[in-house]
């Protein structure tokens, strides 16, 4: 019987009618397989996690088109020139530089506030709250490409159905991405407040509540606003035929650096104001975010798609908080002293921009590998579980053309950026030939590095079946953190030490 069945399935995969007879069984056999098939590899994306958006366009495949007539449709992303791919990433990626351009200027300039000044442990929050976004609407951005790519909202139909149900499911994962939201927040806050005593041995009960008030509360309500406005960029771009993977992280991470930073700030600044007066109202903020993770994780409950992920969905929303604390820690001792007040207002720019890129490309892999099949399948050519740098970059395959595309865009990209800072009079530093130097070093090292690490992390966590786009992109953004904060650092303290010392420039 199970020769039989392999027969008929052999059958079916190259598009021959299997007689009732050979099955043994007149009905289902057939059409069992063929629906085992079809399923494998149309909801190779939805079968964890919020993608229950996913299981209704499969369901509307399924019922719409029964033949493997689909099959060739994935691939038409992987049929792009490095010049589409350059043409689609450029925009969108000019765009995002420019929210982390105004969220620099926005660093540059609250780091003379008092609540900066004074609780200096709110630097610790900034990488680690910037980093949320990689962890949640990223991640969101990263999953809703590939439903795209793989052929779930091409007809009218299936674009309504992934509309409604993304609206639908917004809620269920608000109330998931608020409990992670919450949590992390909260989380990072202790980070902080850990990492600032630990040097320094000394400890304010007052300035962890606040942090711990400025951490929630900015993570929560940047959660809800990123989240919905990622929704419309997906449907937006597929309804203008561009590559999803192209434009929505790199939008999704600009807003989230402008978006989450001018919240920390505004929040922090005001929580700060009522220290004085109105001590009480900080822990009250605090305990209210926190009040309501229940009624949160009521809600995640209630949708089969974010009940397992509810418990199981944790591991790299902590590490990755963990890794860009830690960045958060180099920012904050750098800062801090007058010297290098000009690492300010680039540390957004260099991180936001590595974490961009890298972005981009995972989600280009993760797609690609999805269009053979679920997590754990090998693709046609062997999955690259330890790729050589030469692999990476000089292949001559989709995803290392476009690794090629990303890394040329860095020095162009962080061209425009800097005149843009300077244009703007802002920084404390002149931006002197070496300056861009030293600038761009770290800049390409960091890109390099994060780019490698990808091709090797999404083949990784693929093998151990594992969805990328749920887990790679928190980690690779909060390295992207740790790097950039770290290479840029050090090219501040060798500038110094070498004589180039301005940090009273825009003061």
């Amino acid at each position: 019987m199970t020769s039989t069945l392999e027969q008929g399935e052999t059958a079916q995969a190259n598009g021959a009618v299997v007689p009732g007879e050979l099955l043994g069984s007149p009905e289902p056999a057939g059409t069992g397989v063929e629906v085992v098939v079809l399923e494998s590899r149309a909801n190779a994306k939805g079968v964890r996690e919020e993608d229950a958006l996913l299981e209704n366009g499969s369901q509307s495949n399924e019922s719409d088109d029964t033949s493997t007539d689909r099959g060739p449709e994935p691939a038409s992303p992987l049929k792009e020139t490095s010049f589409s791919i350059g043409l689609q990433v450029l925009f969108p990626f000019l765009l995002a530089g420019f929210g982390t351009v105004a969220a620099g200027m926005v660093l540059d300039i609250v780091q003379h506030w008092d609540v900066f000044k004074y609780v200096t442990e709110v630097f610790i929050l900034v990488p680690a709250l910037l980093g949320l976004k990689g962890n949640l609407e990223m991640t969101l951005a990263s999953r809703l490409s590939t439903a795209a790519n793989i052929g779930q909202m091409d007809t009218p139909k299936e674009l309504w159905k992934m509309i409604t149900g993304n609206m639908a499911l917004i809620q269920a994962r608000t109330g998931k991405g608020k409990v992670q939201a919450t949590v992390v927040g909260f989380l990072a806050s202790m980070a902080a407040v850990v990492f600032g005593w630990i040097p320094d041995g000394h400890f304010s009960m007052e300035h962890a509540v606040l942090l711990c008030a400025s951490s929630v509360a900015t993570a929560f309500i940047a959660s809800l606003v990123l989240g919905m406005i990622m929704i419309g960029v997906i449907i937006g771009s597929k309804k203008m035929g561009i590559n999803p993977d192209n434009v929505a992280t790199p939008i999704a991470a600009s807003l989230g650096d402008l978006i989450t930073l001018a919240l920390l700030s505004g929040i922090s600044w005001g929580l700060y104001k009522e220290l004085e007066s109105r001590a009480y109202v900080n822990p009250l903020v605090c305990a209210f975010f926190i009040s309501l993770l229940p009624i949160w994780i009521i809600v995640a409950k209630r949708n089969s798609a974010t009940r397992e992920v509810l418990y199981s969905g944790w591991e790299p929303v902590i590490i990755a908080m963990a890794i860009s604390s830690v960045g958060g820690l180099i920012l904050d001792r750098t800062v801090s002293d007058p010297n290098f007040a000009g690492m300010a207002v680039f540390t957004p720019v260099i991180n936001g921009v590595g974490g961009n890129l890298v972005a981009v490309q995972a989600s280009r892999i993760s797609t690609y590998l999805h269009m053979s099949g679920e997590p754990g399948d090998s693709p046609g050519p062997a999955p690259r579980r330890c790729p050589s740098p030469c692999s990476t970059f000089f292949g001559s395959d989709v995803n290392s053309r476009s690794a090629r595309v990303l890394f040329l865009l860095v020095v162009p990209g962080h061209l425009v950026f800097l005149y843009t800072i300077s244009s703007m009079q802002g920084g404390h530093t002149t931006l002197t030939l070496i300056f861009i130097v030293f600038y761009m070093t770290a800049a390409l090292l960091q890109v390099l590095i994060l780019l490698y690490i990808a091709d090797w992390m999404v083949h990784w966590m693929w093998g151990r079946h594992l969805d990328p786009d749920n887990f790679s992109i928190p980690y690779l953004t909060a390295l992207g953190d740790l790097i950039g904060t770290g290479l840029l650092a050090l090219s501040f303290h060798v500038l110094w030490l070498i004589g180039d010392r301005d940090s009273d420039v825009g003061d």
